[in-house]
């Protein structure tokens, strides 16, 4: 059989993206996938909106740097290249807890081995081309009402899984084989509940 097809579009300041990124990891680990990170932009999504709390926006004005250095980094150094960096990213920004995006970006890119000069890319206007055409080709499909992570499976785009700590093992098997076939019947939207809890990035 041919591996799965799944395409992962994120943004690395999202915590809840970056837990489902670890549980497709785990996934890979242990079934035929052919996984690609995409870059997604919550900044992008959410460009215009004034109905936002002031500390949301102050984020998001903040965010371009990080999905600009990926969307760089990609055009630059390939593939695996951005999948390492939004590991090394995450580590810092979600586990440590470390916010300062401009260190972490400089911390991330030495991490991987990459120019440190990359991380001018984030006070720049000159990939914003490219991040709206990678943002898009994961939104258009899913609709702008819903944000990060978004996943397509062999074609088929939506939002989630949202998960507040990562799948492991045969955990996360079940996940995928659920939303596998959720993502299989045309007819399928949504599912959902209130999140209690806090996020556990372990």
């Amino acid at each position: 059989m041919a591996p799965t097809r799944v395409d992962f579009y994120f943004d690395p300041i999202c915590p809840f993206a970056w837990i489902t990124s670890r549980w497709i990891l785990e996934v890979e680990k242990q079934r035929e996938l052919d996984l690609t990170f995409k870059v997604m932009s919550l900044s992008l999504l959410n460009q215009g909106r004034e109905d936002l709390p002031e500390r949301y926006k102050e984020l998001l004005a903040e965010g371009w740097a990080p999905v600009r250095v990926a969307i760089a980094l990609g055009q630059l150094k390939g593939q695996q290249a951005v999948r390492d960096y939004y590991t090394e990213f995450g580590l810092r920004y979600h586990n440590q807890g470390n916010k300062d995006r401009g260190q972490v970006i400089k911390e991330a890119l030495e991490a991987i081995g990459a120019p440190p000069e990359l991380a001018e890319a984030g006070d720049s206007t000159e990939y914003d081309e490219a991040l709206s055409t990678s943002h898009h080709e994961g939104m258009d499909p899913v609709g702008m009402d819903v944000g990060t992570p978004t996943i397509h499976i062999d074609g088929v785009a939506f939002f989630g899984p949202v998960l507040s700590s990562i799948p492991r093992g045969e955990d996360a098997l079940k996940v995928f084989d659920g939303a596998v076939a959720l993502a299989s019947y045309p007819d399928f939207f949504e599912l959902k509940r209130t999140r209690t809890g806090e996020l556990n990035f372990d």
